[in-house]
């Protein structure tokens, strides 16, 4: 007999957590005007808001602490982290920052201009809000088989060529500092680009004179993805494939706290000196001198050592499996989801889940709500709120795709807890015909809405 597939690791301590009542959590969730950023976490039993600093730290991570150096300027610290950017990445140049949205800030003061293009492939909420706040304009140039959630394709997260040097040809190339490549695409349902792709992008790029600015905060995963599904990767080890695709990039941003497995951190890294220096002059404005960036030096050591381990098979290998796990539970329910699955998360189809709910009333979030009710599990939405208003003609737009994201934490819960959150969203799929009314929006911020909206039923 075959031996089943089993965790490369195992649990040293454990966190408790709290069942609650199904009618405490109606409670709590209309308290918050139905805004699942506001409940308190001791009121979540099982929380799939995002993967991003929710990963559980490795003991040689957590021995890495105890040997931060803590010195303001010059910590030995920032040495080991930049030593490891140099070697798995291939970057010379870095600059650590407190996250990645903190990264984009000032990376994004050096580059955006107002009036500027940006292209990429569907760019993440804080990205086109870095974007769009410089009155610069995001322009999505994701293939077109990102958009749609049923078609069986390896790297959906790719970038549709002609759409670029569309946007590269009909403006004025000035105007355009930089393509943002997302790795793996997390508003596309965590789909990997491939590298054929990132070459060609960068090819492209370099022939029209534009930058290729990575966002790698799921950089690891979408090697996974290129060693398993593309031709010629197969022998090649994850740090070896990571080498070869930032060398099609002339920069990087980076939230460590998803594939680097920390709680808090981030980094700029890059190979022109030139853009470091104005980039640093940023650093030390919003996030603090060049050598700590916002970061304790016991944070950078857990960093550093994250950044090796999750450049190891066998761990992507028992991450990415447990995500497959609760697509393939879900799959088996008839549950609409993105496939095939991506690296951190799955993605349920909303308007096929709630077919009576219109998008106006905001479909994902109504059915994160309803998970949240049903079961005490968390998700997050990856639709309409988060697409925000057009900032010309203030309307709200309409993503092709409405999303509830269940994003799995690395290393935190085991598959009995990924059970119940497929049979929690099951019960609400065998009463679906019977949800009717979303939301209406009683307040939201004027940018990145979705994170301090208030919402309020609609009864009829």
């Amino acid at each position: 007999m075959e031996l089943p597939f089993a965790e490369s690791f195992k649990i040293k301590m454990i966190e408790t957590i709290k069942k609650t009542t199904k009618k405490e959590r109606q409670k709590w969730i209309k308290k918050v005007n139905y805004n699942l950023f506001n409940l308190r976490s001791e009121h979540v039993f099982i929380d799939l808001l995002t993967d991003s600093g929710t990963g559980a730290m490795s003991d040689k991570q957590w021995s890495e602490m105890m040997l931060g150096d803590e010195s303001y300027a010059g910590a030995s610290s920032y040495y080991k982290m930049k030593s490891a950017i140099k070697d798995l990445l291939g970057f010379e140049y870095f600059l650590p920052t407190h996250q990645g949205r903190a990264a984009e800030n000032v990376l994004f003061s050096v580059l955006i201009k107002e009036g500027d293009i940006i292209p990429g492939n569907s760019h993440f909420d804080t990205t086109k809000g870095h974007i769009e706040f410089r009155k610069a304009t995001a322009v999505d140039c994701t293939a077109d088989a990102g958009f749609d959630p049923n078609l069986i394709a390896d790297f959906k997260g790719n970038l549709d060529l002609n759409k670029l040097e569309h946007t590269y040809k009909n403006n004025p190339i000035e105007k355009i500092p930089f393509v943002v490549v997302t790795i793996t695409c997390n508003s596309g349902g965590g789909q990997p680009v491939s590298m054929q792709n990132l070459k060609d992008v960068y090819q492209l790029s370099k022939k029209y004179g534009v930058k290729v600015i990575c966002d790698s905060a799921r950089f690891a995963e979408n090697a996974y993805f290129i060693k398993i599904r593309e031709d010629g990767y197969k022998n090649k080890s994850i740090k070896e494939i990571v080498k070869e695709m930032f060398s099609y990039a002339d920069a990087v941003t980076m939230s460590s706290k998803k594939d680097a497995i920390v709680n808090m951190g981030g980094f700029i890294a890059m190979r022109d000196h030139e853009l470091w220096k104005k980039a640093s002059v940023y650093n030390i404005m919003f996030e603090g001198f060049i050598t700590y960036g916002g970061m304790s030096g016991r944070d950078m050591n857990a960093l550093t050592q994250g950044l090796y381990e999750a450049t190891e098979f066998e761990y992507l290998e028992t991450r990415i499996k447990q995500v497959d796990f609760l697509a393939q539970k879900l799959i088996k329910y008839g549950i609409p989801i993105i496939k095939p699955t991506g690296g951190h998360a799955v993605f349920v189809d909303a308007l096929k889940f709630l077919p009576n709910v219109p998008q106006s009333q905001y479909t994902a979030q109504l059915l994160g709500v309803e998970l949240y009710i049903e079961g005490g599990v968390r998700g997050v939405e990856v639709g309409t709120l988060l697409a925000d208003r057009d900032p010309i003609t203030h309307k709200n737009r309409y993503p092709k795709m409405e999303l509830l994201r269940l994003a799995i934490p690395r290393r935190t819960y085991t598959n009995n807890h990924i059970k119940y959150v497929a049979v929690a969203l099951k019960n609400i799929y065998d009463r679906r015909t019977h949800i009717k009314n979303g939301f209406k929006i009683i307040y939201e911020a004027p940018i990145m809405r979705h994170f301090t909206v208030k919402l309020e039923k609609i009864d009829k």
